[in-house]
């Protein structure tokens, strides 16, 4: 079941989806995405790992969204919400810890941003697909900039989710299956 992020970010000001079929079942995917190391991510992996630093080759997709600058605002059986806030466009780690989820829900200091992701599996015939959305709001003139900013990179790396961190979620769960 598709998560409602909606009632996280109703409006965002980019919004990037990404999907990947696999013959394994929902709960074989979902474990194997889960515990899916950044290390068997390709470039994603290195890419995640720059931009947060201090994260380890080992650390699973799990982890990464469980512990900061992430936080988990809802999860189910098959699905996590996990969000930041900060200025994501800068190099400086400046992600605010928050909290909990209602502090997420009502953050809204100009010139930052706040970002949901989202991450769940579906069953399908003959088996389950991987999906994985990101929205990102920008707050105030500076964070609408500061978007901007990112955008291009957004555009050009994005595309690694799916073909690099989704898929190794599929090759993995294929093989257990």
């Amino acid at each position: 079941m598709q998560p409602d992020l909606d009632q996280w970010l109703p409006e965002d000001g980019l919004r990037v989806a990404y999907s990947r079929d696999s013959t394994a079942s929902p709960d074989v995917l979902w474990r194997a995405a889960r515990d899916l190391p950044l290390s068997k991510t390709g470039r994603l992996g290195r890419l995640v790992r720059w931009r947060i630093p201090g994260l380890s080759r080992d650390l699973t997709m799990d982890e990464l969204f469980r512990q900061p600058p992430f936080m988990v605002l809802a999860e189910g059986e098959l699905a996590v919400v996990s969000g930041l806030v900060g200025r994501i466009w800068t190099l400086r780690r400046d992600y605010p810890r928050l909290a909990g989820p209602a502090d997420f829900r009502t953050w809204d200091q100009p010139g930052t941003a706040r970002v949901v992701f989202a991450h769940w599996v579906q069953a399908t015939e003959p088996g389950s697909r991987v999906l994985t959305e990101v929205r990102v709001q920008p707050l105030g003139n500076r964070g609408r900039i500061g978007l901007a900013a990112v955008r291009p990179i957004v555009r050009r790396f994005g595309p690694l989710v799916g073909s690099e961190g989704l898929q190794a979620a599929v090759r993995a769960a294929e093989r257990r299956s």
